[in-house]
């Protein structure tokens, strides 16, 4: 059986390099080469999600790759595509850099210039390697049937927008309808998850920061099990602990709990750092919520423009959620949209305070009432978002009333 072998090449002069010595390896069946990081992730996905039998055995990872570091992304791949050998194709084979490639996740290193001895043996050595995995676990087994769960960031325009609300109604409503969800509050300063939802804790998301490899069984000790069945990494007491979640630490974690969790919910507060610049960056949808004033949009439009001037995230991949949304303020959701250049949730979240002061107060957000227009909203937004499992019949039965109101409430306002 041939081997199939991915490279993730970014310098053309590389690809052509790799790709003619590739070919020329026996029983090798190299494929379309990717350019970038994010390429190669969405690749593989797609073909772990038709069949596990479709991915190939072995990925050639170029360390000039970007724009994830080469490191971070093969540790990336060896989480969420265990059975995928990854190779790292390098100008520096010191040892530090040998033994920090192996503890990423990688099954091979070669150093450049490229030599097809060195590399003919690296291939068939990872190919085995991989062959063996595969038979072990059993091809098609239930480890592999998963390609990772969806990553969703919320960010606030400014401070007192309510991101955080957002964020924990989002993860409330994932989790109530079925999926495994984990809610992380990336706002390591002033974060304040805990407090909403009455936790008392030890562990937080600092004591992930400096594993480099971080197991189910390390994950499992960091997070606290909240009684609505959502899994919690929170932001430490001490605010000045949070330094030491970098943005490196950030996308080691980000990538441990997308492999574990079918969605994480990730409130990054208001104030930009490395770590929830990573998170960001590696969200499948990244939110940012904003109050319809002049001050909280105008923040909105800083915070877009500086995300694409640091090439974190383009304004079009960026939606905007406008919250505390009343027909009598002047500033509309299409004024909104027109002006940060994003798209806009249908599913604006209307302004009543008064439904969340008791439980907001009592720190039992999670306790508000299923017939607050808040809650509703907000969970129309999550149905929007695709972040809930809907059953099958489970409209008709009434079931999820919140997610069928909330997701057209904006569509019938604009209509009026």
């Amino acid at each position: 059986m041939p081997t199939r072998i991915l490279p993730a090449v970014g310098d053309a002069d590389a690809v052509r390099s790799i790709t003619t010595l590739l070919s020329q390896l026996p029983d090798a069946e190299p494929v379309a080469p990717v350019v970038d990081s994010t390429q190669l992730i969405d690749t593989l996905a797609r073909l772990a999600a038709e069949s596990v039998d479709e991915l190939p055995e072995v990925v050639v990872v170029h360390e000039r790759i970007g724009p994830v570091p080469a490191l971070e992304l093969i540790r990336e791949v060896a989480l969420r595509f265990p059975a995928v050998g990854v190779i790292l194709v390098t100008s520096d084979a010191s040892p530090g850099l040998f033994q920090a490639a192996m503890d990423y996740g990688a099954r091979g290193l070669v150093a450049l210039p490229l030599s097809y001895e060195e590399l003919a043996s690296r291939v068939q050595a990872v190919a085995q390697w991989s062959v063996g995995v595969r038979r072990h676990l059993g091809a098609g087994g239930d480890v592999f049937t998963g390609v990772g769960g969806t990553v969703v960031t919320v960010s606030g325009a400014k401070g007192g927008t309510g991101a955080t609300l957002t964020a924990i109604q989002l993860a409330l409503a994932a989790q109530a309808s079925g999926r495994s969800t984990a809610l992380v509050d990336m706002d390591l300063q002033t974060g304040d998850i805990a407090s909403y939802l009455d936790v008392q804790f030890r562990r937080s998301v600092v004591d992930l920061a400096a594993i480099t490899d971080i197991s189910p069984r390390v994950l499992a000790d960091a997070v606290f099990r909240h009684d609505t069945g959502l899994a919690l990494l929170l932001a430490p007491a001490e605010g000045e602990r949070g330094e030491d979640v970098t943005d490196r630490a950030a996308r080691q974690i980000v990538s441990a709990l997308r492999s574990r969790y079918e969605v994480v919910v990730i409130d990054c507060g208001a104030q930009l750092g490395g770590a929830g610049a990573a998170a960001v960056e590696m969200a499948d949808r990244a939110l940012l919520v904003t109050t319809p004033d002049v001050v909280a949009v105008r923040g909105a439009k800083r915070a877009v423009r500086m995300w694409d001037r640091l090439q974190i995230r383009k304004a079009e991949e960026t939606t905007v959620v406008v919250n505390r949304h009343s027909r009598a303020t002047e500033i509309q959701p299409p004024l909104i949209q027109r002006i940060t250049g994003t798209a806009v949730a249908a599913t604006a979240i209307p302004a009543n305070f008064k439904e969340l002061q008791s439980v907001v107060d009592a720190g039992r957000i999670h306790e508000l009432e299923n017939k607050s227009s808040v809650k509703q909203a907000l969970w129309g937004l999550a149905g929007e978002l695709g972040l809930v499992k809907v059953p099958e019949g489970a409209q008709k039965a009434g079931r999820l009333r919140g997610v069928d109101r909330g997701a057209v409430s904006f569509r019938r306002r604009k209509e009026g």
